[in-house]
C-alpha cells in the first residue's frame, strides 16, 4: 500500500500507474491493491477514488468492441443483386419494348422526355430548393403510378435525397382516379375463367376505394358471404416495366434535379422489386395468411369476441388485445385478382364513429403499438405501410390491418441494431450510435466516426425535448445527407412503417410518440432476451462505457418493475378476467427480470466488471458520507436543512433516493419472493460475491478510520460556534 502511494506521490503517468495497480492475479486481489490511501489537502482520500480518472485512460468500453460490419455488407450486396434482377437484362428490356411495340414505348418514353426537360429548364432558373421539391413532387404526379410509387419511398430515403424534397414528397398520395367497372369485371372474369354472376350473386357498382395499383369492390357469394374484391389495373406489370427500363434511361436528369446520391438507381431496383410484388395479388395473399399467424388472434377467439359484442357484453370484451387479418378466398384469387373477407370497421380518422361504439382510444393505440413493435422488434416480419387506410377499429374493439402488398422481413442482426440504436440514442450516445451506424451499413467504409459522432451530438441538443419519430428523423436527415449515408434496404422500410405508425396513431393521439411508447418494449425486450447480444444492450442501458453505473436509469427501472407490482396487486381481483388486457404488454415476466438481475451481477462480479466495482465502492463511500453528514451529525445538532447549504440539501436528497430504491426494489420482491431468494442465495455461495461484500466491508471501515474523526471535530465546531451565532442575532433583533 505504502508502494503505490510513493508512487502516486511520484506522479507516475496514469497508465503506468493503472498498470500496476491491475498485476494482481485475481479480482480481490486487484481491489485489495486499490484500496491504498492517499493525502488530498488535509483530507485523506482512499487511492480508489481516483482509479475511475485513472482506468478510463486509454481504456475502451468495459462493454468491449463493436460488432463487424460484414454481414450488413454481405446482406446488402445480396438484396441489391435480387432488387437488379426484377428489370433483368437488357435483352429482356427489348423484348418488353417488343411486347408493348415500339410506338407505344416511344410515346411514353416522349412524356417522359418532355416532363424531365421541363425540370431542366426549371433548374436553371429556379435556385430556391423549396421550389424545386414542389415541383418535383407535382411532376411525379403527373408521371402516374410508377414515380408515385417511387416518390412515396424516396420521401424516407433522407441518404438519397436532400431533407426539404424528402418533407415535400412525404405528401404524396395516391391520386389515381379509378377504371371503369365493366374494365375491372371484364378482368375477374379473364383471371377467373367464369362470368363474374356466377361467382358473386351482387357486386357495388362503384369500387369502395382506388388506388395507383388496383381497387376494392364489395361483394356477396351465393353462399352469402360478404367478400372484398382486389382488381389489379389494366396492364400494370408491362406499364411498370416499361417505366422502369425508361427511368434508368432517363433518370440521370431526374437525379441531377434532386441533388439525389449516386445510389439513387440501387433505391429504384429497390422499389421496382417492392412494386412487382404488391402487383402480385397471389403473394399479397401469402403476406396476409403468414401475418394472421404470426400476430392475429384465432379464429375462434375472434368469433367468440365478437358474440359477446354482439349480445352487449362490450365491456368485457373491449378490453381484449386482438389483431384482425382478413380470410383470404383462395378459389377466387389469382394475381390480378384477391378475394378476401370483408371486415366492416370505422376509420381511425372518424372521430364521431368512434365515439359511437363507445372504442378506448388509448387502448387502440397500446394494441396498435404491441403488433407493430413485435413486429419489428420480435419476429421480424412486418407490415411496412400501417397508415389510417390500411387500418380500421372494429365495433367490438379489435384493429383489423388490409393491404399486404408492401411487407419488410428484418433480419435478427437488424432487429437487435434497431434495439441498440435506440438505446443510444435514449442515452445520449453519439459515439455509440455513429458505431452503431458503421456496424449495420449505414456509413461507407473510410468515413470518420469521430465526426460522425460530434455531428449526432450537435442534433441531440435540437432533438432533446423530441421523443416523437418524425422530430428525431428531422433532426438527423442532414447528418445523414452530410455523410452520405446508406440506409440498408431492410431499414428503409422500417423508417417507413415507424413513420406511417407513429402518423396513424397522431389521429387518436395528437401527443402520442412512438420512440416514447416504444421504450417499455424495449426494456421488456432486453430483460426477457437472454442472448448476450441483448444482455450487452441492457448493461448499456444501466452501465456507462467507463463502468460507472446510470443510478438514474436503473432508479427508474426498478421503480417500473415496483409499479407494477402495486398495479398488479390492485387488479388482482380482474386478472383472471382480462388476461389479455391491451396494456399487459408494458408490464414485466418476473422470471426474466430475475435472470437478468443474476446475468448483470455476475458481469459486475467478472474480470470485464472491475471499473463498474471501483465506481461502486466510491458511490458507496459518497452515499455512506452522506448519510454521516446529513442524518447523524443533522440529528446531533438539531441543523436546518435549508441552512446548510446547496452541497449538504444535495446529500439529503441523494438520500432520500436510495431509500426510495430499496423501497421500489423491495416491492418488485414482494411479486415473486422466492425467485429473488433463490437468486441471492445462488450469488452469496458464490466467491466472487463474498470477495467482494468484504471489499465493501473492508472499505467502509478503513475509511472510517479517516472520516469518522474529521465529522467529530466538526460537530465539536459547530456546537461551538452556533451559540454564539444564536445570542448574536438575538443582540440584533433586541435593538
Amino acid at each position: 500500500m505504502r508502494h503505490v502511494f510513493r508512487n502516486l506521490r511520484r506522479h507516475r503517468r496514469p497508465a503506468e500507474l493503472s498498470k500496476g495497480l491491475c498485476r494482481g492475479n485475481t479480482t480481490r486481489g486487484i481491489l485489495r491493491i486499490s484500496l491504498g490511501f492517499c493525502s488530498m489537502g488535509d483530507i485523506q482520500m482512499p487511492l480508489f477514488f481516483l482509479q475511475p480518472r485513472l482506468l478510463s485512460t486509454g481504456y475502451t468500453s468495459i462493454h468491449g468492441g463493436r460488432p463487424s460490419a460484414e454481414y450488413a455488407k454481405l446482406r446488402k450486396e445480396s438484396l441489391e443483386s435480387e432488387f437488379g434482377h426484377a428489370l433483368g437484362n437488357t435483352s429482356k428490356s427489348f423484348s418488353v419494348i417488343y411486347h408493348f411495340g415500339p410506338f407505344l414505348a416511344l410515346y411514353r418514353a416522349a412524356i417522359i422526355s418532355f416532363y424531365v426537360m421541363k425540370l431542366t429548364i426549371w433548374r436553371l432558373f429556379v435556385q430556391d430548393m423549396k421550389k424545386r421539391a414542389i415541383k418535383f413532387r407535382e411532376t411525379l404526379i403527373h408521371l402516374g403510378p410508377f414515380y408515385i410509387k417511387l416518390g412515396q419511398a424516396l420521401s424516407t430515403r433522407p441518404d438519397i435525397l436532400p431533407t426539404i424534397y424528402c418533407q415535400e414528397l412525404s405528401k404524396l398520395q395516391d391520386q389515381i382516379p379509378p377504371f371503369p367497372t365493366p374494365v375491372a369485371i371484364k378482368s375477374i372474369e379473364t383471371q377467373l375463367g367464369v362470368p363474374v354472376s356466377k361467382i358473386f350473386a351482387d357486386m357495388s357498382p362503384e369500387p369502395i376505394a382506388a388506388a395507383s395499383l388496383g381497387q376494392v369492390y364489395k361483394a356477396h357469394l351465393h353462399s352469402g358471404e360478404l367478400v372484398a374484391v382486389k382488381v389489379q389495373r389494366p396492364g400494370m406489370p408491362l406499364a411498370l416495366t416499361l417505366d422502369a427500363m425508361l427511368f434508368h434511361m432517363m433518370g440521370g436528369q431526374l437525379k441531377r434535379f434532386a441533388k439525389a446520391r449516386k445510389d439513387l438507381l440501387v433505391a429504384v431496383n429497390e422499389v421496382v422489386r417492392h412494386m412487382f410484388a404488391e402487383i402480385d395479388y397471389v403473394i399479397e395473399g401469402k403476406n396476409a395468411e403468414r401475418f394472421a399467424s404470426l400476430y392475429s388472434s384465432s379464429s375462434f377467439a375472434n368469433q367468440k369476441i365478437q358474440s359477446e359484442a354482439t349480445a352487449g357484453n362490450t365491456a368485457e370484451s373491449k378490453n381484449t388485445n386482438f389483431i384482425k387479418v382478413p380470410k383470404i378466398y383462395w378459389d377466387l384469387t389469382r394475381k390480378a385478382v384477391l378475394t378476401m373477407e370483408w371486415i366492416d370497421g370505422i376509420k381511425l380518422t372518424d372521430e364521431v364513429g368512434l365515439n359511437k361504439a363507445r372504442l378506448d382510444r388509448q387502448k387502440l393505440i397500446d394494441q396498435g403499438v404491441y403488433c407493430s413493435l413485435r413486429q419489428l422488434l420480435e419476429i421480424g416480419f412486418f407490415h411496412a405501410d400501417p397508415h389510417p387506410g390500411n387500418l380500421v377499429a372494429t365495433d367490438y374493439g379489435c384493429l383489423a390491418y388490409f393491404d399486404f402488398g408492401m411487407m419488410g422481413d428484418i433480419p435478427r442482426h437488424y432487429r437487435v441494431g434497431l434495439i441498440q440504436m435506440l438505446v443510444h440514442f435514449v442515452n445520449r450516445d453519439s459515439l455509440g450510435l455513429a458505431n452503431d451506424f458503421l456496424s449495420l451499413g449505414f456509413i461507407p467504409e473510410g468515413v470518420d466516426i469521430q465526426a460522425v459522432s460530434d455531428a449526432l451530438q450537435a442534433s441531440f441538443v435540437g432533438s432533446r425535448q423530441s421523443n416523437d419519430f418524425q422530430g428525431l428523423m428531422n433532426h438527423l436527415y442532414d447528418v445523414m445527407y452530410e455523410f452520405n449515408f446508406s440506409l440498408p434496404p431492410d431499414y428503409a422500410l422500417v423508417i417507413r412503417a415507424l413513420g406511417s405508425l407513429e402518423g396513424t396513431a397522431k389521429v387518436l393521439d395528437p401527443d402520442f410518440k412512438v420512440i416514447e411508447t416504444a421504450y417499455p418494449f424495449v426494456i421488456g425486450r432486453l430483460l426477457a432476451d437472454p442472448n448476450p447480444d441483448m444482455r450487452r444492450i441492457l448493461r448499456e442501458l444501466l452501465i456507462r462505457n467507463d463502468g460507472s453505473i446510470r443510478w438514474n436509469r436503473l432508479e427508474r427501472l426498478v421503480a417500473a418493475i415496483s409499479e407494477q407490482a402495486s398495479e398488479s396487486t390492485a387488479e388482482s381481483s380482474t386478472a383472471d378476467k382480462n388476461s389479455s388486457n391491451a396494456t399487459s404488454w408494458k408490464s414485466f415476466d418476473m422470471r426474466a427480470v430475475v435472470a437478468a438481475t443474476e446475468d448483470l451481477l455476475m458481469f459486475i462480479l467478472s474480470e470485464k466488471g472491475l471499473r463498474v466495482r471501483i465506481f461502486i465502492l466510491r458511490d458507496i463511500i459518497k452515499a455512506a458520507d452522506a448519510f454521516l453528514q446529513d442524518e447523524i451529525v443533522g440529528c446531533i445538532l438539531n441543523m436546518n436543512l435549508e441552512a446548510t447549504g446547496k452541497s449538504d440539501s444535495e446529500d439529503h436528497a441523494m438520500l432520500l433516493r436510495v431509500v426510495k430504491g430499496f423501497q421500489s426494489l423491495y416491492q418488485a420482491a414482494k411479486m415473486a419472493p422466492e425467485l429473488w431468494s433463490a437468486m441471492l442465495i445462488r450469488m452469496v455461495v458464490k466467491p466472487e460475491f463474498r470477495g467482494f461484500s468484504m471489499d465493501i466491508l473492508s472499505t467502509l471501515l478503513v475509511h472510517s478510520r479517516f472520516k469518522l474523526p474529521e465529522t467529530f471535530w466538526v460537530c465539536i465546531s459547530r456546537f461551538l460556534h452556533d451559540p454564539v451565532d444564536d445570542s448574536a442575532s438575538r443582540d440584533r433583533s433586541a435593538k
